[in-house]
């Protein structure tokens, strides 16, 4: 966990899979975990899933559930987590209130945004998400 820069994701993941979250014009570079759910998203990619903005996320349903280890099923976030909410299939990205979170369960955390954490907040209010694997 880092905690000495708050804009950017307070998860440090040291191996992962490299993707980008392309929304328009922009390619947002991040990184998935090696859990159950993550391998599973990346052998969907690409794969675009609506998000809306909320305050402290990005969300989206998608069309199918994630398969998910219950040992990965926790409460809370941290800022810049890419998460999967498993009581509604949300595909959801943090960007800040970590420190709020603990009141929301059901959440597997599938990676984290790479870089500065505005790359996320300032999108539109809704957008498609484009997940694919970085080249």
């Amino acid at each position: 966990m880092q905690t000495s820069n708050k804009n950017i994701a307070t998860r440090v993941i040291k191996n992962g899979t490299k993707i980008n979250i392309v929304v328009g014009d922009k390619k947002i570079p991040a990184t998935l975990n090696d859990s159950k759910s993550s391998k599973q998203l990346i052998s969907m990619l690409p794969y675009t899933v609506k998000v809306s903005r909320y305050t402290h996320d990005y969300c989206g349903v998608m069309n199918d559930p994630l398969r998910y280890d219950e040992k990965d099923v926790h409460y809370g976030w941290l800022n810049g987590d890419i998460d999967f909410a498993r009581d509604a299939n949300y595909f959801t990205i943090l960007f800040k209130d970590e420190d709020e979170s603990e009141q929301f369960g059901d959440q597997i955390n599938l990676g984290k945004v790479d870089g500065d954490l505005s790359q996320i907040s300032s999108l539109d209010s809704e957008v498609d998400m484009k997940i694919e694997l970085a080249k």
